[in-house]
């Protein structure tokens, strides 16, 4: 499908499938995500990126921070808005399973690439995700370690 030994670049062959693939689309479509792209064709990240941005660029896709990348213009979408922002969706799952218990205190929740895969989503969305969760107490991070859940009592009161 790629062209890995010849002369155009391969985020440009990219955004060329993917071009393709959301001229049959209906504005408002959802596009697959950069960690999509990044799997299906097997490249690094900024590459599914500049493939993704070519096409922002030529006004065929627009992107909505926390929600993901769609076909059309933003202003002619009938995207139906989320509730709550993803980054809020995330944490309070998170903070339901640590009420559960199925995280307890001074352990572990899932790191950063585990939870972009989870959720499909930009690191930046599960990263202010973390913040919220350390900003109200649910969990506390240890520099090169990873996140961890807070003791009971460093909760927030329902």
């Amino acid at each position: 499908m790629l062209d890995y030994d010849g002369d155009t670049h391969l985020y440009l062959q990219i955004a060329e499938i993917l071009r393709q693939r959301v001229s049959g689309l209906t504005s408002g479509h959802p596009v697959p995500s950069e960690a999509d792209i990044q799997h299906e064709f097997g490249v690094a990240r900024t590459t599914a990126r500049r493939a993704i941005h070519v096409l922002r660029e030529e006004g065929l896709i627009y992107t909505v921070q926390g929600e993901g990348t769609f076909v059309g213009a933003p202003d002619e979408a009938p995207r139906q808005p989320r509730k709550i922002p993803l980054y809020q969706e995330i944490a309070g799952d998170i903070s339901r399973e640590i009420k559960a218990g199925r995280y307890r205190p001074r352990r572990p929740i899932p790191g950063e690439t585990t939870l972009v895969q989870q959720y499909d989503c930009a690191r930046e969305t599960v990263r202010r995700a973390m913040a919220l969760l350390r900003e109200q107490g649910w969990i506390y991070t240890v520099p090169q370690r990873g996140s961890y859940v807070s003791e009971k009592d460093a909760w927030p009161e329902e």
